[in-house]
């Protein structure tokens, strides 16, 4: 685990799964080439709906990347903070994306309501490669992106967390 400031100044604990790796930027972009941000009802359909609003948003905004890939890879992590996030009724799924201006890369950020992440580092380290049935976040390492996740405080109370998958502009 490293230890890091956040936005506020504060220490705050970063996770990634192989502290060799590039950390990933849970910072916002100061000046991202593009950002857009929406939050999705909390229910069956957030998955496919995040799927739809990222292909147009992603679209319009010229997003030089495969929008279907980061189209899939949207829906994945809704689905899962849906899924696992102890999301209760009539809760809301904060969905945000940039584009790294230096990178082009695309920054997918989820919220929800569950500090914990149980099993991230053997999502984090699958590889691409095929083996049985894919499941949610396999598809980020599929494709070639970065996945990692931070606790979400507000006023130095801890609300749930971010997860946030880097992709690249293939």
């Amino acid at each position: 685990m490293t230890t890091l400031q956040n936005e506020a100044g504060r220490s705050a604990s970063r996770r990634c799964a192989d502290e060799a790796q590039t950390l990933l930027p849970l910072r916002w972009p100061e000046k991202p080439a593009f950002d857009w941000s929406t939050s999705l009802l909390a229910n069956e359909a957030a998955g496919p709906n995040a799927r739809v609003r990222t292909r147009t948003w992603l679209t319009i905004g010229h997003w030089h990347g495969n929008v279907d890939i980061a189209a899939r890879v949207t829906d994945k992590l809704v689905d899962n903070a849906v899924k696992h996030g102890k999301i209760s009724a009539p809760a809301r799924i904060p969905l945000r994306m940039a584009v790294i201006p230096e990178t082009h890369e695309l920054m997918i950020e989820v919220d929800d309501a569950s500090p914990d992440f149980p099993g991230f580092n053997e999502v984090a380290k699958q590889s691409g490669e095929v083996r049985g049935t894919p499941t949610g976040l396999w598809w980020v390492a599929h494709y070639r992106g970065r996945l990692s996740w931070d606790v979400k405080s507000v006023d130095g109370e801890t609300v749930g967390k971010t997860v946030q998958a880097i992709l690249p502009v293939t």
